[in-house]
C-alpha cells in the first residue's frame, strides 16, 4: 500500500473516535441536520477503518503463516496448511488494498449531488430520435434499480414516437457521481423499424450528464470584501433625512457590484437592505457564469453528435455494446437496455480510480 495511503487510514481511524464522540453529545442530537451531517461522515469513515483493520489483520496472518511455512518444511501435512493459509491472506489483502485505495482516493464533493441528464437526438433521423427514447428508458430504468426518483423535465417528441431531446432529473444520493461518465456521443447499430430491407443503420445520439446546483448555497458576504460608505439621503423624507448621513452604499471590492439604500429612516435598516441586495446581485451573476460555464461543458461533453462522435457503441444484431473508452465488450446488451448499467459504470470508475493512483504515485514524495 502506498504510504500517503497509510497515513490517510491513521486519520480516518481517529475521525472515527472524534464523530462518535460528537454523535453522542446532546447538542448535536438535537440538531437533525449536523446528525445527518455527521452520520453520513461517519458511515464513510467507518468504511475505511472497518477495511483498514481487517487489511491489517490479515497482514498479520499472512506473516504468522509465511513463519510457519518455513518453519515446517520436514512437516508436509502442516507445509499445505500454511500454503493455502498464505495463498487465501494474499488473495483477500490484494481486495482489500484495492478496495481501501478506491475509498481514499480524493472524491469530488459534485459526485454526491442530483444529476440532470440531458439526451439529444443526432445524426441519423427518425432512428436517432428512437433511440434517444430506449436511452430515456435506459436511465429511467437505471434510476429505479438505485431506488433513486426520476422526473421527465423535458421531452420533445416525433411522430414516430423517438424523441428530439430529453431532459431528465434524477434525484439519489451520488446520482452526478454514478453516471457523470455517460457524458458524450452513443452509437447505435441495428435495422430501423421503417427499414423495409432489413440493412442496419448506424445512428448516433449526444447525452449530457451536468450535476444540480446545490439550493442551499446562499452567497455568503465577507465583510473584508466590502465597502460601506454613508452619505445624506435626498429626495422627500422630511427634516430627519436631509440632515443626517442614513443613506447606504456597499461595494463589493471584487466584481465592483453595488447596492445603496436611502428609504429607511436609519443607517443600520438601509445598510440591512442594501446587504441583501448586494447578496442577491451576486447570486443572479454566480447564476449566470454558471449557466455559461455549463453550456460550454455540455458542449465538451456531448461532442458533435456525428455517428464517428462516440464513446460507445450499441450493436443490436451482435447483442453487444462496446465503451470504446476503457475498450469494454459487454454481450449484455438486452440487460443494459434494460437499465443494468453497473458493469459499465463501475468499470469505468474502476479506471478512474487507477488513473487517480497512478497520478498520486507520480506526485508523491
Amino acid at each position: 500500500m502506498h504510504p500517503l495511503l497509510e497515513r490517510q487510514i491513521d486519520t480516518h481511524i481517529q475521525r472515527l473516535g472524534e464523530l462518535d464522540y460528537l454523535l453522542g453529545q446532546p447538542d448535536v442530537a438535537s440538531d437533525m441536520e449536523a446528525f445527518l451531517r455527521l452520520s453520513r461522515e461517519r458511515a464513510e469513515v467507518a468504511a475505511v477503518a472497518e477495511r483498514a483493520e481487517r487489511w491489517r489483520q490479515r497482514r498479520a496472518d499472512l506473516e504468522h503463516a509465511q513463519a510457519l511455512l518455513e518453519a515446517s518444511r520436514d512437516d508436509p501435512d502442516m507445509q499445505a496448511l500454511a500454503q493455502a493459509e498464505v495463498e487465501a491472506a494474499q488473495a483477500e489483502i490484494e481486495s482489500l488494498d484495492a478496495a481501501l485505495q478506491r475509498l481514499l482516493l480524493p472524491r469530488d464533493p459534485e459526485d454526491a449531488r442530483h444529476a440532470y441528464v440531458e439526451i439529444r437526438a443526432g445524426t441519423g433521423g427518425d432512428e436517432s430520435a428512437l433511440f434517444a427514447a430506449d436511452l430515456l428508458r435506459m436511465y429511467t430504468r437505471y434510476a429505479e434499480r438505485r431506488g433513486w426518483r426520476s422526473e421527465l423535465i423535458h421531452a420533445s417528441h416525433t411522430e414516430l414516437g423517438g424523441l428530439r431531446e430529453a431532459v431528465l432529473r434524477i434525484e439519489g444520493e451520488g446520482a452526478y457521481g454514478a453516471l457523470r461518465f455517460e457524458s458524450g456521443g452513443h452509437r447505435v447499430q441495428r435495422v430501423p423499424a421503417t427499414e423495409a430491407q432489413g440493412r442496419i443503420h448506424t445512428s448516433a445520439c449526444t447525452v449530457a450528464v451536468l450535476p444540480e446546483a446545490d439550493p442551499s448555497e446562499a452567497v455568503r458576504l465577507n465583510p473584508a470584501e466590502l465597502r460601506i460608505d454613508t452619505f445624506r439621503a435626498s429626495g422627500a423624507g422630511g427634516q430627519h433625512i436631509n440632515k443626517t448621513d442614513s443613506a447606504v452604499r456597499v461595494t463589493h471590492l471584487p466584481t465592483g457590484i453595488t447596492a445603496e439604500c436611502q428609504d429607511g429612516r436609519s443607517q443600520h435598516s438601509n445598510k440591512a437592505r442594501a446587504l441583501q441586495v448586494l447578496a442577491s446581485r451576486l447570486q443572479e451573476k454566480e447564476r449566470r457564469e454558471r449557466a455559461e460555464r455549463e453550456a460550454a461543458t455540455r458542449k465538451s461533453l456531448i461532442g458533435s453528435g456525428d455517428r464517428s462522435d462516440r464513446i460507445r457503441t450499441y450493436n443490436f444484431p451482435q447483442g453487444r455494446v462496446t465503451d470504446h473508452r476503457i475498450n469494454l465488450t459487454l454481450y449484455q446488451l438486452g440487460a443494459v437496455m434494460d437499465g443494468e448499467l453497473e458493469p459499465l459504470i463501475e468499470a469505468l470508475d474502476a479506471a478512474r480510480a487507477a488513473e487517480q493512483m497512478a497520478t498520486l504515485q507520480e506526485t508523491a514524495p
